[in-house]
């Protein structure tokens, strides 16, 4: 039995049934690479390719956006710790129907992009070993996740702990490498100094339209930081620990992100970027590093398994929170005795099982059809995070102050720049023809979630 829930407006911390099994370092390690994946490693190009240079301004808008929605996330979370993290936190500060919005969509979007995971590592692995389906991949990685998930949430966390260090170690190899390639330092190589910062149009040689675009094109690569303080409701301490977590993370990842991209547009001309071609490929093809396509599918491949690993993490617990206040059946509260929702877990992948029969009607379509289904999701869930922190922090600091151990820089104002920013990648999103369709998706996927909400919050106030 759970108790019920807390009320709306009610800022007291709930009284978690799962297991405290994640350590400092398992949230340390899942906030460093949880971001670090094939959207980066692969994706990266075609930001490359309409930005040119200037991508690496793009990288610094984008993740300062990401940066501010983590620094309001790591505040409201390390005030107020729990699973469902910012759809308690929507619920807190705007009603039900805000959580019950929030949870639900982000649900969605963690459950298409698992299956959309699971199909990218089993292309990759279909091309290993032809003899084995792409179909049959899916079964296999959904079948040892699902079971790593369903026994300890430290199984969980150690599986990741060692993705997310395999990832990171790889980015920090790449950096490496690629600075002395710069400098003339590696055999067969001459110091390259500004030219191709410089040369083929220029450091913007699109312009600042260029740069807009190339924010459009990564900013939704920095999605998935969201599950850090989900998890933290998992810890020892996770008020100390998920502040802990996000201060180091953010910064870490500008890094790396930025990092990689200033060493690619350096080494590079950016002309010779392609859209669907991994530029770390091409710079360790450049540097003389033998197999580097097969290297960075490894790298890639690690990759789309550790985001398929935290997804379905993230939502089996935004699931049971929304279990544990009414807003999803009943029946997925049941907690077993090492402290794991196993019904959540199974809920939340079932898509991915479904994603098997769909891989094997459509093994060569369905990646690209489930990445337009999620769209702008993201986005809209940025959005309420925004909202629910300008919302709580003034309670928080009247009712419960010396909780505010980490805090959103410069409030008000750095939190209505970030939804100023959501609101124009949404208007850019718009005016693209390829984003468009995506971004109309979401917009309808959104609008069925409000107006379930809606009804029930209709039923619930003529009920009371």
């Amino acid at each position: 039995m759970h108790d019920a829930p807390p009320a709306a407006d009610s800022l007291a911390a709930e009284k978690e049934p799962l297991s405290a099994g994640l350590k400092q370092r398992h949230l340390t390690m899942l906030g460093l690479g949880g971001v670090i994946g094939a959207g980066l490693f692969v994706g990266s190009g075609a930001g490359i390719a309409v930005a040119g240079p200037g991508i690496i301004v793009s990288y610094l808008i984008a993740g300062a956006l990401a940066m501010l929605v983590m620094r309001m996330l790591g505040e409201m979370s390390a005030a107020m710790p729990a699973s469902g993290a910012f759809s308690v936190h929507a619920e807190r500060a705007l009603g039900r129907w805000a959580g019950f919005t929030v949870g639900w969509l982000y649900w969605f979007l963690l459950v298409v992009v698992l299956a959309v995971e699971a199909t990218g590592a089993a292309q990759i692995a279909n091309g290993w070993v032809p003899g084995v389906p792409q179909w049959a991949w899916v079964l296999i990685f959904m079948v040892v996740f699902t079971a790593a998930n369903l026994t300890a949430v430290k199984n969980f966390g150690e599986f990741e702990f060692w993705f997310a260090a395999l990832k990171v170690g790889a980015i920090v190899l790449f950096l490496g490498l690629s600075l002395l390639a710069i400098f003339g330092v590696l055999p067969d190589t001459e110091a390259v100094g500004f030219t191709n910062l410089t040369g083929h149009g220029g450091f913007l040689p699109n312009g600042v339209s260029g740069v807009v675009s190339g924010v459009l094109a990564v900013v939704f690569a920095f999605g998935g930081l969201e599950v850090l303080t989900i998890a933290a409701a998992e810890s020892d301490d996770p008020a100390r620990a998920v502040g802990r977590a996000v201060r180091s993370a953010v910064w870490r990842i500008l890094f790396f992100y930025v990092g990689s991209m200033l060493v690619i547009v350096t080494l590079l001309p950016w002309t010779s970027m392609e859209p669907g071609k991994s530029p770390y490929v091409a710079v360790l093809d450049h540097i003389g590093i033998p197999a580097a396509g097969q290297i960075m599918n490894i790298v890639v491949f690690v990759a789309l398994l550790s985001a398929l690993n935290a997804n379905l993490y993230g939502s089996s617990r935004m699931v049971f929170s929304l279990a544990e206040r009414g807003e999803a059946p009943k029946a997925l509260l049941k907690v077993s005795g090492s402290g794991v929702p196993r019904r959540a877990v199974l809920a939340s992948v079932a898509f991915g099982f479904a994603s098997v029969i769909l891989n094997l009607q459509w093994p060569d379509s369905i990646f690209r059809y489930l990445l337009n289904a999620v769209g702008a999701v993201l986005l809209f869930v940025w959005g309420l995070i925004a909202v629910s922190q300008l919302r709580l922090r003034r309670r928080i600091e009247r009712e419960m102050p010396e909780r505010l151990a980490l805090r959103m820089w410069c409030f008000p104002y750095l939190t209505w720049v970030a939804l100023a920013g959501m609101a124009g990648v949404l208007v850019l999103m718009l005016t693209d023809e390829g984003a468009r369709p995506q971004l109309m998706w979401s917009a309808v996927a959104t609008g069925a979630v409000l107006l379930v909400a809606g009804v029930r919050e209709l039923r619930l106030r003529r009920a009371g």
